[in-house]
């Protein structure tokens, strides 16, 4: 007989852990997590709202973990990013407020063509990622009101590619190298769903058991996928970024 907790199966438990533990190597490597972890939650008959509210509270875990591990090897002074922390901080905070009054459906259908772009730019990484940086470039306080308040914004009212964008951002207007901007990205991004999170607080929809159980493989998960991007770099992550945004366009695009 199945073991049944908060009226849900163990055997659901363990799926959904074993999900967020491959999204978490995924999302630490290239983003893009939300994408395994929201179909398997609305699969375990989980309402759309509950699945999101949810996704948000194990995504956190996820993030936060890779941040941890890229600020521990030197990766990221946290000190020298507080206002890009903050603007996007405030950026997601606005975003998921909007969520009910904005349809994002609208902005979804756009989505997809962007991606494909940041794909096609990961392609040609390097060559395109010099010339633009050298053209496009933006201070620190630039970058953090321009890319943290909307890219937050946007990870708070939609969410799909937010990890891609933020890294894009890193290498074209900051200059950085790949490893830079995807530990970067991670803070960003850990920011963003804290952010997002504080506000589904106060929506009842998050399934606490489900979400602190996928939240423990997330944080293991991202645990490793972020030592794969220190030890691997630019070999893994170019292929895997480009994947991800084209797996998240085709989701997009065959979703009604």
């Amino acid at each position: 007989m199945d073991l049944v907790f908060f009226d849900i199966s163990l055997w659901v438990f363990l799926a959904l852990f074993a999900a967020a533990f491959f999204a978490g190597v995924i999302d630490a490597i290239a983003g893009g997590g939300g994408l395994i972890t929201v179909p398997v939650l609305l699969a375990a008959g989980l309402s759309p709202a509950e699945a999101l509210a949810t996704n948000k509270l194990q995504g956190c875990a996820g993030t936060l973990s890779a941040s941890y591990h890229f600020i521990r090897r030197g990766q990221v002074t946290l000190s020298k990013m507080w206002l890009p922390i903050v603007m996007t901080a405030l950026g997601a905070i606005s975003g998921t407020l909007l969520v009910s009054y904005l349809d994002s459906r609208v902005l979804l259908k756009a989505v997809p063509i962007i991606l494909i772009a940041v794909a096609v730019f990961f392609f040609f990484l390097p060559k395109l990622q010099p010339y633009i940086a050298r053209r496009l470039s933006l201070s620190h306080v630039q970058f953090a009101v321009i890319i943290g308040t909307t890219i937050g914004f946007y990870d708070g009212l939609i969410g799909p590619g937010t990890g891609a964008f933020f890294s894009t951002a890193y290498l074209c207007f900051m200059g950085f190298n790949l490893v830079a901007a995807t530990a970067h990205t991670k803070v960003l991004n850990a920011t963003s769903n804290v952010s997002s999170l504080l506000v589904f607080l106060f929506s009842g929809h998050i399934i606490w058991a489900l979400g602190i159980s996928m939240g423990i493989g997330q944080w293991i998960g991202a645990q490793i996928g972020s030592r794969l991007v220190i030890t691997k770099g630019v070999k893994l992550i170019r292929p895997m970024v480009i994947i991800m945004c084209l797996a998240i366009s085709v989701k997009l695009l065959i979703d009604p």
